[in-house]
């Protein structure tokens, strides 16, 4: 099990991180939202405990995280601070009920299987319905064609469907394309929550109606392995 340091953030990380988050907030700006509009999810995929403390210390309070381990790893370490943590992965039914007893929105769903057990471990759980716009197999995601039936099945199972999460496929085309479909999905759906946009798109993304952006490199920098 990974360890964390429950330190609190060095002078340096601070100071580079509110360099980052200013830029994130500037390119935010310069697509033509309010920065107040849309949510910054702060993705500390492979990073510890103090990038947590620091982006909590600049006014974040949304993180993501891709693995249940790292996530309940990184939730017990800062239960203290006032933050909501997003479940961002690909989900395996085997770690659905931990996946669920930490965090507070699972927004990688995408099968059928995966609600049912969601329901069972944590009924009236929040989520995102994962959209795919590949079609490629080794993508997590349901089609755009079955979202509404999923969407359907987890309003049955008294699931709070909070919106759709989209990673868009590459190209500046296929990536509008992708992000127009989603906000269309999710008016239809009568879903507000639209996540959509990362490091590299985040400013198309809200060019077309995301609410909120997962971003780990542009605000913590490259991974740490």
């Amino acid at each position: 099990m990974t360890t964390y340091p429950a330190s609190s953030a060095s002078d340096e990380l601070l100071e580079r991180l509110r360099v980052n988050l200013a830029r994130v907030r500037a390119r935010v700006s310069a697509s033509g939202r309010d920065p107040s509009s849309v949510r910054i999810v702060a993705v500390t995929k492979t990073f510890g405990v103090e990038h947590v403390r620091a982006a909590y210390e600049l006014g974040l309070r949304t993180f993501g995280e891709n693995y249940v381990d790292e996530l309940c790893e990184k939730r017990r370490a800062t239960g203290t601070l006032d933050a909501s943590w997003h479940y961002l992965g690909a989900l395996q039914t085997n770690k659905i009920a931990r996946a669920t007893s930490c965090a507070d929105v699972l927004s990688g769903v995408a099968r059928e299987k995966e609600l049912e057990k969601i329901a069972t471990s944590s009924p009236g759980a929040v989520i995102d319905v994962q959209v795919d716009f590949t079609g490629e197999a080794r993508r997590n995601g349901v089609a755009p064609r079955d979202v509404a039936a999923l969407v359907r099945r987890a309003r049955a199972l008294e699931l709070n469907v909070r919106g759709l999460m989209v990673v868009a496929p590459p190209g500046e085309g296929p990536t509008r394309k992708a992000f127009v479909a989603t906000v269309a999905l999710a008016d239809a759906l009568g879903l507000v929550e639209r996540s959509m946009g990362m490091s590299d798109d985040l400013e198309l993304a809200c060019e077309l109606g995301t609410t909120e952006v997962r971003v780990g490199r542009a605000l913590f920098g490259s991974r740490l392995g």
